[in-house]
């Protein structure tokens, strides 16, 4: 990648007014080597997917962990807990944005993304020693939460710094599959693990062994990506962008030595409105996912009755086509632009979305749920493939850890409350499919109306206003 980049295209702010694109000046972006640029595309990929391992753990034991830690004489009560409590780690999410999307912003991408994915990791582990509600009583569920709320500033530091270093590394003409690969490719790839620790310990404690003591092994899995991400990221050279941005730096402080803090030039001026319109469709983005390939768990335990060994294995299949569908998708916005595929993605989720799930809870063939359960997982993977470089490119060098970390934590933290909603407007497991298309269905409008209403920003990832 050189210093020839395609000038980004002039565009609106998100807010009506237009803002003109430029090109970075100063010093030349440093070449990497064809090695360094693998390592840092296969660390973004994976400091994703072993975030969204640690979250996807919760979703595939939620209704023991209900139980456990929600006690209640209403299943569905229990249910909802479970989800509040991870609407919790959503919630606080856009903290640990705001703390490592500052950090990486100001100090580098590498050493922010290596402490929050360590992070991540250790505190997953810790909830498999923790004393249930039989054995403590509430404070069992206090601890649980407080635990949620610091894997929630974790998890927020890894969404802020993780994505930047892969898509300001690659190319040009793979930042779109850089983009998939990382948001959707990432994250089924987190799920892909995920599902297949599930089906290993629910394979070595079935039945109510699970119950007893599989679900503590599944949290202590944490502890492998805090292992994986330290080694991989050994060799990680920082991005290249961000080192031109730091001489730009160094140079212009020998004139005047002082920098507004990434935080505050984010929330003031041209940019607060970029970032409220990113929020359609991020909110829009997260609901779609939690609501799909995070509700799919729970779906064929209640409505479908799948024993756990059938559903992981159907996961499995679910993280291969979500990681199909966002990496396609992804790489199509490089050709077509980012705004064309997001508001056909937009219509596509309206019409696919209510009718897909109404089908799932109409039907006792595995092989037409798993068919159904495939199209869902690609089409929400696909349809935020290319949003991380999208929201990449809504934001100069300096602002874009912090402006895409939070546009995307903000967005999916209320996204992620969708679950535990949905759990509390169904009665009963037999309305889970309506609630659910229903609920898909408006939020997919709201997507549509923000892939609508943005500009185009194909090409600036150089951005320096």
């Amino acid at each position: 990648m050189g210093t020839n980049e395609k000038k980004g295209n002039a565009g609106n702010d998100g807010s009506g007014a237009m803002s003109a694109v430029t090109e970075q000046s100063g010093p030349s972006v440093p070449a990497l080597s064809g090695r360094q640029t693998l390592v840092a595309a296969t660390a973004s990929l994976f400091g994703w997917g072993l975030d969204l391992f640690d979250l996807f753990i919760l979703l595939f034991v939620a209704p023991i962990v209900g139980k456990l830690f929600f006690p209640s004489n209403n299943p569905m009560l229990s249910l909802a807990g479970a989800y509040a409590s991870f609407a919790v780690t959503l919630l606080i999410r856009p903290l640990g944005s705001a703390l490592f999307g500052s950090y990486a912003d100001r100090k580098g991408r590498r050493m922010a993304m290596m402490i929050a994915v360590t992070g991540v990791g250790l505190s997953t582990a810790s909830f498999g020693l923790l004393p249930t509600v039989v054995q403590i009583g509430w404070a069992a569920t206090a601890l649980f939460l407080i635990l949620r709320l610091i894997q929630g500033v974790f998890v927020g530091g890894v969404v802020a710094s993780s994505h930047t270093i892969g898509t300001e590394t690659v190319p040009e003409r793979w930042r779109g599959l850089m983009s998939g690969a990382v948001g959707g490719g990432g994250s089924a790839l987190g799920g892909l693990l995920a599902s297949l620790v599930f089906y290993i310990v629910s394979t070595l404690a079935p039945g109510e062994e699970f119950a007893a003591w599989g679900w503590r092994v599944m949290f202590f899995s944490g502890l492998l990506t805090a292992v994986i991400g330290l080694i991989l990221f050994r060799n990680l050279e920082e991005s290249p962008i961000f080192q031109a941005l730091q001489k730009a730096k160094a140079a212009r402080h020998e004139r005047a030595p002082t920098d507004a803090s990434p935080l505050k030039t984010l929330f003031s001026g041209k940019h607060l409105p970029v970032f409220l319109v990113n929020l359609l469709l991020t909110i829009g983005a997260g609901s779609g996912y939690y609501l799909t390939s995070g509700y799919l768990p729970t779906f064929f335990n209640l409505v479908n009755k799948l024993p756990n060994n059938v559903s992981s294995l159907i996961l499995v299949g679910v993280a291969f086509a979500a990681a199909a569908g966002a990496l396609w998708i992804g790489h199509l916005s490089q050709r077509f632009g980012r705004k064309t595929v997001l508001v056909v993605m937009g219509v596509l989720r309206i019409v696919a979305f209510p009718l897909l799930f109404l089908a799932m809870g109409n039907t006792d063939s595995i092989a037409a749920l798993t068919i159904y359960s495939l199209l869902i997982a690609f089409i929400a993977n696909g349809s935020y493939g290319p949003l991380l470089i999208f929201l990449n490119e809504r934001f100069p060098t300096a602002l874009r850890a912090s402006g895409t970390g939070l546009s995307w934590n903000v967005g999916f933290a209320l996204g992620g409350m969708m679950p535990t909603f949905v759990s509390l407007v169904s009665k009963t497991p037999q309305q889970l499919p309506m609630t659910l298309a229903v609920f898909i269905t408006a939020l997919s409008v709201l997507f549509l109306i923000g892939a609508i209403i943005v500009p185009e920003t194909r090409g600036n990832l150089r951005r320096v206003e």
